[in-house]
């Protein structure tokens, strides 16, 4: 075989196969058949590295990870659009333009609620990338926007040429993203827009790639080199192989208000977010007459849609308990179609949220979906209220009818019965899911369906699914091959790292990052389980909170007994140390303060941990090191009154680079 030539056939292959599916959303193969061809042509190139291509599709997966992002100075500024909400606002920008210049036709696009990029391509190949920053100067993100599969590595011509346009997370990356972030005891995205936001900026492109953002491209830079109207650029972005948003129209100003209108009703059922409409005089050639202001270009304006609420009826208030015996109560809908989906549930979150917005049974409520996502109750209709009883909170779980607990400072209340069934089920949920034990088969449909049959009820139970071989394979839905997969993921979940145990068990306060904290310091679970409150909160980043949860984790019999039972049933208990480059910051206790200019926080600690260092939130005696940004307060004078080493950014860099 020509190793060479089928390399390249695969390369060609793939990147067709990218095309159709991100860019025309017309997919050629299956994901079996696309997974194949990318395996292979991994393969290849990892024996065959001389006949990689900078270009080639496997570069998606990710690259280096970064100590930081350069800055980059933009070739012609990235201005931003002037904003209107009203159509009598729209209505009198058109007639402004039209009464100097004539009666112009508009293009009407799709506002994506996203952050700008511009992209840079030379001889038709993929150069470089860079965010907006502050329209002059942005960060270079070009290995992150390098793993968006909907981005042309190559182009259709050998042009140089800069494009722009707006990167987002589609829904269901954005809901995956979410899930494992809850999974790990993450603080959630508020929105796909912050959830790209904060993809984007990762130092580790093989994180941004596992996020599965999307792009949209609309502009060129220097657009009139290659045709003369905005509808125009647009069909010639298309054709160069880019992806371009399809809902876009060339009108008369005297129609726009009712394309807004369409748009409006459309943008309920896309799978991604769109805040407004972007309108543009369509011919380009007049745009430098129209002219600018200081921030935007009067030749363009963007519509802002207003947020959609609808109205209905809360039915009833039932409540759900969690893995960790949280009771979080839920508003019962009478059902009502928000942002493209009928709604008929919406989290209350907890007592307070409820009394604050003073919502009862059988009011009428104004509801919305946070970020077009979440449904979520935003007020209530008090014209409408009649005899509504004021809410009361519930005193016994709903499912065991165990007395619940509300520990002070906190907003939840807690059922604390270890044995109860509705914690239970959740907690093998939590188990088995990808960010802890990764069971693959096990999901939470497929525990439900064995908790009905009772083969289910505990952790330990898994393990011992093996035994009821016979009796699972007759199960509707199941066989022979499904549980063999099943039970052989399992048995390989046995091997899994000891700290996705430990998190896999579902205690509370710790989440993934705790779990690898606490078995970095106590090396096996056994140790840990036996570590005194004085012990573990020596420990850095692990306070009173966290080691409460976990001596009433391990003194509670129940929960000893499933420890001794795991560790019977032959699962890792040994965490397993990676060997940390020699480094200055070796288990240096470190502090970071002030505002970085090319790092974020978590980005700059991530990468200090990386090299073995303790990022702590206070500076005391035993403190090595003070990061300080600009605007460093209290921390820093604390810092030079007690002597500790400051670094500024320089100076960090200098070290770690």
């Amino acid at each position: 075989m020509d190793i060479k030539a089928r390399i390249k056939e695969l390369t060609s292959l793939i990147n067709e196969a990218n095309y159709n599916y991100h860019s025309l959303d017309k997919p050629t193969i299956t994901d079996f058949e696309y997974d194949k061809l990318l395996n292979e042509l991994i393969n290849l190139e990892e024996k065959h590295p001389e006949y990689k291509s900078e270009f080639s599709p496997t570069s998606k997966i990710g690259g280096p990870i970064l100590a930081s992002f350069n800055k980059v100075t933009h070739k012609s500024p990235m201005m931003s659009l002037s904003n209107c909400f009203s159509k009598e606002e729209l209505e009198k920008f058109a007639d402004k333009i039209n009464l100097e210049f004539g009666d112009l036709l508009y293009t009407s696009e799709l506002k994506i609620d996203g952050l700008a990029v511009s992209i840079n391509y030379e001889n038709g190949k993929y150069v470089s990338a860079a965010t907006r920053g502050n329209g002059l100067v942005g960060e270079d993100i070009t290995l992150n926007v390098k793993t968006i599969k909907s981005l042309p590595l190559e182009l259709n011509e050998k042009i140089d040429i800069t494009v722009r346009g707006e990167i987002f997370m589609p829904h269901d990356s954005f809901h995956l993203v979410n899930e494992e972030r809850l999974a790990n005891n993450e603080e959630v995205f508020a929105n796909p827009r912050n959830a790209a936001a904060g993809t984007i900026r990762q130092l580790d492109s093989s994180i941004v790639a596992k996020r599965k953002l999307d792009l949209f491209v609309y502009t060129i830079v220097d657009d009139y080199k290659y045709v003369d109207s905005q509808s125009g650029v647009l069909k010639y972005l298309k054709e160069l192989g880019f992806k371009v948003n399809p809902n876009y129209k060339v009108s008369k100003n005297n129609e726009l208000s009712k394309i807004i209108d369409e748009y409006d009703l459309l943008r309920k059922n896309l799978p991604y977010d769109t805040d407004g409409v972007v309108i543009k005089v369509d011919n380009l050639l007049i745009h430098e007459e129209i002219g600018y202001t200081a921030k935007s270009p009067k030749w363009a304006i963007a519509y802002k849609f207003k947020p959609e609420e609808s109205i209905t009826e809360v039915l009833d208030i039932v409540y759900q308990v969690g893995r960790t015996g949280v009771i979080t109560p839920v508003a019962v809908l009478k059902p009502v179609f928000v942002s493209g989906s009928t709604v008929a549930r919406a989290t209350l979150h907890n007592e307070d949220y409820i009394v604050n917005k003073d919502i009862r049974i059988n009011d009428i409520v104004y509801v919305r979906k946070a970020g077009e996502i979440i449904p979520e109750v935003v007020s209530v209709d008090l014209t409408k209220r009649t005899n509504q009883v004021p809410f009361k909170m519930i005193e016994n779980c709903p499912v065991c009818k165990t007395r619940l607990e509300r520990k002070e400072n906190e907003a939840f209340y807690y059922c604390n019965n270890l044995d109860c069934p509705s914690r239970n089920l959740n907690g093998l949920i939590h188990f088995a899911s990808r960010e802890a034990m990764n069971i693959d088969g096990l999901g939470e449909k497929v525990i439900h369906k064995f908790n009905e049959f009772d083969y289910l009820n505990k952790i330990s139970d898994i393990y011992r699914l093996k035994n009821y071989y016979d009796e699972l394979t007759v199960i509707e839905g199941f066989g022979k091959k499904s549980i063999d997969k099943l039970l052989k993921s399992i048995e390989d979940s046995k091997n899994m790292e000891a700290d996705k145990l430990l998190f896999g068990l579902g205690i509370k306060n710790v989440g993934a990052k705790v779990a690898k904290e606490l078995l970095k310091k106590y090396k096996n679970i056994n140790n840990l389980a036996n570590a005194s409150f004085d012990d573990l909160i020596l420990i850095d980043e692990i306070g009173e909170v966290i080691a409460n949860s976990v001596i009433n984790y391990f003194s509670n019999e129940i929960n000893r007994e499933l420890i001794l039972d795991l560790e019977n049933l032959g699962l890792n208990f040994n965490f397993n140390t990676k060997e940390i480059t020699k480094h200055e910051f070796n288990d240096k206790k470190i502090v970071i303060t002030g505002t970085l200019e090319n790092y974020g926080r978590k980005e700059i600690a991530s990468i200090l941990e990386s090299f073995g260092a303790k990022i702590t939130s206070s500076v005391s005696k035993s403190t090595d090191y003070v990061i300080a940004g600009s605007e460093a307060g209290s921390k820093l004078d604390k810092a030079i009154e007690l002597g500790v080493k400051v670094l500024n950014e320089t100076e960090l860099l200098e070290r770690i680079k």
